[in-house]
C-alpha cells in the first residue's frame, strides 16, 4: 500500500512553533496518527505562505554564552542532490533546518523521489526506484544550488534537463565552467528558453583543467563523473570544506575519488552508487557569523560544534583586530574586551579568507577604529548591501572591488533590508550594535541559510523579535 505524508498543524497552536501530527494516508485517503513532535515553523516554508516577515533588534546588547553551529548549508545543498543518483536510500544527518534545504527537497519529490524526516535534522532520501531526469519546475530556480541537478542527473541517468538556477542577486555568476567540465566528458550540452539540456550515450574520463577556481563547477564535474568510464582528473580544483564533505559522501555511496581538498580530484569511474548515512559538517560561515557578533557586540561567546581549522582566516584576521581567540577541539570562544583595530580584508577561495563571510566582517570593520579596506576578488558586485549599511550611519567608499570604510564609534538603528542572505546576516550584526531600533526586511533571504536565527541570537542575549510586516 502506498503511503503519503500530511503535516497538520492544529489551529489552537501558534504557527511559528507548535506541535504537528505526522499521519500516514493511504490512497483511500484514511489516516492514522503515528508521531507528535514539534516542528518549526521554517518547516512549512513561510515563503509558500505568502508571509512577509520582518526582524525587529533592539541594540547594543553584549553577546555572552554558548551557541551550538548546525550543519553547512553549502555541504547540504550540494549532497542532497548527489542523493537521487543512489540506488538505495540515503540517510541524512545534521542537516540545517533552512529554506533551501526544503526547496531540494521538493525538487526531488517532484522528480518522484521520496523525502522523508525522521526528526528535525535527518531526512532519508530515496530514489531506489528512479527519478525523472527533467527538473524545470519553479523550485529549481529559487537557489543556486538547484544546478547539482544538472550533474548528478547527468551522471545517473546520461541525460538531464534542469532550469537555469536562481539565488542571491550579487552579480554575473555564469555556469560556463560547469557545462564546459560536462563537453569534455562527452555530453552534448544546450542552453535555450532558461534550460540546459545536457545528455551522452556515455560518458568518458577525461583531464579538465578549470581556468578559475569554482567550488560549484568542481562539484558539479565531481557529480557527472562518478560513473563515468575510466579516470577523470579536475585540475585547478576548489578545495572548500564542502567540495571535500560532497566528495566523502560519494565515496561512502561507492565512488571513489581521490584528492578532494587538494588542487587535483582523481575520479575513478564504478558502474552504480548505493545509499549511505553520511553526516554533514558544521556550517563554516554560521560559526564566523557567530565568531564576528561577539566581537561587534564586545562579547564573550563560545562558538560550538565547529572545525576550529575551517576558521583559519577568520581567526586569524579577528586576532589581528583585537580580539581574543581561544581554540579548543570542536569549538572556539571569541572574547572581546579591548578596543577594536581596523584591518585589510582580501577574499579569495579556500583556505583564504571566505567571500561569504565578507559583509559580516564589512559590518565590524565598519566599528573598528581607523580606516579599513575590503577587496572582494570572488563576486564583481558583492557591495549591494553597503547602501543599506551607510543607513545605519557607516561611512564607506566603494571603488570597483574594494571598499574603503571608515570606523565609528557606533551604528544607529534604522530600516534595512536585507539584499542577499549574507548581507542579511550582515545586516544583524550591525543592529546587535546599534543604538536603538533596527527593522530588518526581507527576511527570507536570511532563513535560507540560518536556522533558528533569532533564537540562537536571543540566547545568547540579544534581543530579536520576529513579526509579520
Amino acid at each position: 500500500m502506498k503511503f503519503d505524508v500530511c503535516i497538520f498543524v492544529p489551529k489552537e497552536q501558534p504557527y511559528n512553533r507548535g506541535m504537528a501530527s505526522v499521519l500516514q494516508c493511504d490512497t483511500k485517503r484514511k489516516a492514522k496518527k503515528t508521531m507528535d513532535f514539534e516542528i518549526p515553523r521554517r518547516f512549512f516554508g513561510r515563503n509558500e505562505c505568502c508571509i512577509m516577515e520582518k526582524l525587529i533588534i533592539q541594540g547594543r546588547r553584549r553577546l555572552v554564552g554558548e551557541v551550538t553551529i548546525s550543519g553547512a548549508k553549502n555541504a547540504a545543498v550540494a549532497v542532497i542532490p548527489a542523493a537521487i543518483m543512489a540506488e538505495g536510500t540515503s540517510t541524512l544527518e545534521n542537516l540545517p533546518a533552512i529554506e533551501d534545504v526544503r526547496s531540494l527537497c521538493h525538487t526531488i519529490e517532484k522528480l518522484g523521489g521520496i523525502c522523508t524526516y525522521t526528526d528535525e535534522h535527518t531526512l532519508k532520501i530515496d530514489c531506489s526506484n528512479g527519478t525523472k531526469h527533467c527538473a524545470t519546475f519553479e523550485e529549481v530556480q529559487k537557489i543556486r544550488a538547484s544546478y547539482y541537478f544538472l550533474g548528478a542527473l547527468l551522471g545517473r541517468y546520461k541525460k538531464a534537463e534542469v532550469a537555469l538556477p536562481g539565488g542571491c542577486n550579487f552579480g554575473v555568476r555564469p555556469i560556463d565552467l560547469h557545462l564546459k567540465g560536462f563537453r569534455a566528458l562527452g555530453a552534448t550540452v544546450e542552453e535555450c528558453d532558461g534550460m540546459v539540456r545536457a545528455y551522452a550515450e556515455r560518458l568518458i574520463g577525461t583531464s579538465i583543467y578549470m581556468d578559475q577556481v569554482s567550488v560549484g563547477a568542481t562539484i558539479n564535474i565531481m557529480l557527472a563523473a562518478c560513473m563515468a568510464e575510466g579516470i577523470t582528473t579536475i585540475e585547478n580544483a576548489a578545495k572548500e570544506p564542502h567540495v571535500v564533505d560532497t566528495a566523502n559522501y560519494l565515496n561512502m555511496m561507492g565512488a571513489n575519488i581521490k584528492g578532494a581538498g587538494t588542487d587535483v580530484i582523481r575520479i575513478y569511474g564504478v558502474e552504480k552508487l548505493h545509499g549511505a548515512q553520511y553526516t554533514i559538517i558544521p556550517d563554516q560561515i554560521e560559526a564566523g557569523t557567530y565568531m564576528i557578533a561577539a566581537a561587534i557586540t564586545g562579547g564573550d561567546v563560545l562558538v560550538r560544534n565547529i572545525i576550529p581549522k575551517h576558521m583559519d582566516s577568520l581567526s586569524a584576521k579577528l586576532d589581528e583586530m583585537n580580539v581574543t581567540i581561544e581554540e579548543h577541539d570542536d569549538s572556539i570562544r571569541v572574547t572581546a574586551n579591548k578596543p577594536l583595530q581596523c584591518a585589510n580584508v582580501k577574499t579569495m577561495s579556500y583556505p583564504g579568507f571566505p567571500t561569504d563571510l565578507q559583509p559580516q566582517i564589512a559590518a565590524l570593520l565598519g566599528v573598528c577604529k581607523g580606516k579599513s579596506v575590503i577587496t572582494e576578488n570572488v563576486w564583481e558586485n558583492r557591495y549591494q548591501y553597503m547602501d543599506e549599511l551607510r543607513k545605519l550611519g557607516a561611512q564607506v567608499e566603494i571603488d570597483g572591488r574594494q571598499a574603503w570604510i571608515t570606523g565609528i564609534p557606533h551604528f544607529v538603528g534604522s530600516c534595512v533590508c536585507a539584499t542577499d542572505l549574507r548581507a542579511g546576516a550582515a545586516m544583524i550584526l550591525a543592529g546587535l550594535a546599534a543604538e536603538g531600533e533596527t527593522i530588518i526586511e526581507n527576511v527570507k533571504y536570511i532563513d535560507r541559510g540560518y536556522e533558528n536565527v533569532e533564537h540562537k541570537f536571543n540566547a545568547l542575549g540579544a534581543d530579536i523579535t520576529r513579526v509579520d510586516e
